[in-house]
């Protein structure tokens, strides 16, 4: 993978707290807006692949709407 030099301008106070948590955390700021960069780039909706939102695809009817679940709510909680 071929690597490219990068110069961008960000506020004094943004840099310094920056280097500060690259410290803390034994990174550099490279490595910390490549990793923002990558993440950026991977895969635009991220919750479609988390465990939790597996498990409940399907769950519900594509027939249900959003008022449908706010009235069985209110029957639910008596609001």
């Amino acid at each position: 993978m071929e690597k490219t030099k990068l110069t961008i301008r960000v506020r004094r106070d943004w840099l310094e707290g920056a280097k500060h948590y690259a410290r803390e955390n034994n990174t550099t700021l490279t490595r910390l807006v490549s990793e923002y960069l990558r993440r950026l780039t991977a895969e635009k909706d991220s919750l479609s692949n988390a465990p939790i939102v597996q498990r409940l695809s399907g769950v519900l009817s594509q027939d249900v709407s959003v008022e449908d679940y706010r009235e069985y709510l209110e029957q639910k909680y008596g609001q």
